[in-house]
């Protein structure tokens, strides 16, 4: 059974940080992640994606957090990260972990995954 297991969020200021955890169990084909929010009223939106092929591994960010927020993988652990730095007000959301992809050749910021975390709250006060 897979299961994703999301930590780290919480309640911060305005320009402060936070790092997401997501902990992966029961997938042993993992290599594909990403993370997606959802915040009051509006549909999930795709935040950063990280995939690892043999070569090395290939990330994707949305346009509104680039240079702010890290995708990272440690596959030692079956953990993906979510370094958040330069937080926002508009960062505040439920925060998901997910993996799995079923979106063929859609953008890889597409919310088409099997498998998603219970999410994490994160909010940001300016």
């Amino acid at each position: 059974q897979v299961q994703l297991v999301e930590s780290g969020g919480g309640a911060v200021q305005a320009g402060g940080s936070l790092r997401l955890s997501c902990k992966v169990s029961g997938y042993p084909n993992w290599n594909r992640s990403g993370w997606l929010r959802q915040a009051p009223g509006k549909v999930p939106e795709g935040v950063a994606v990280i995939g690892i092929q043999s070569g090395g591994s290939s990330t994707y960010y949305a346009d509104s957090v680039k240079g702010r927020f890290t995708i990272s993988q440690d596959n030692a652990v079956n953990t993906v990260y979510l370094q958040m730095d330069s937080l926002k007000a508009e960062d505040t959301a439920i925060y998901y972990c997910a993996s799995g992809w079923t979106g063929g050749s859609a953008s890889p910021l597409s919310p088409f995954w099997h498998y998603w975390g219970q999410g994490t709250q994160v909010t940001v006060s300016s």
